[in-house]
């Protein structure tokens, strides 16, 4: 007979927050932001989940295209609670190596990045700059 695996624990709403990027965004400080997605984690509108038995599979990041100039920003937030209901439901919660290596990846693509950007505090910062934060 097959053993039954364990279920897993679904994350907790807290989980999907940064503390240290929230506080930040609030201050409106740069040092500081740079600092929370260098040692912390960042929450990612996902247009669609990753695979929930396999880890690997982190899901699919959505970014937003603006229509009229082509410009493809990433949106990225210090809680689940401040995306706006208009984005996919989904989201992630990524390590800095992942926002660094996506930033890579795609730095030729992203023109912007926005921290919160229906508020409380939104910020916005170029991704050579994050990249630069991250790096340090």
């Amino acid at each position: 007979m097959a053993k039954k695996r364990p279920a897993r624990k679904r994350p907790a709403p807290e989980d999907f927050r940064s503390e240290a990027l929230a506080q930040a965004l609030e201050k409106q400080d740069m040092a500081a932001v740079a600092l929370a997605l260098r040692n912390g984690n960042t929450v990612v509108p996902l247009i669609k989940p990753g695979a929930r038995d396999n880890p690997l599979d982190g899901g699919e990041v959505w970014t937003y295209r603006d229509p009229n100039t082509g410009d493809v920003a990433l949106l990225l937030f210090s809680d689940a609670t401040n995306k706006p209901a208009n984005l996919p439901p989904g989201v992630g919660i990524y390590s800095p190596a992942w926002l660094k290596s996506f930033l890579s990846s795609h730095r030729d693509t992203i023109t912007t990045v926005f921290l919160d950007i229906a508020g409380p505090h939104p910020m916005q910062a170029p991704p050579s700059e994050l990249l630069r934060a991250l790096e340090t």
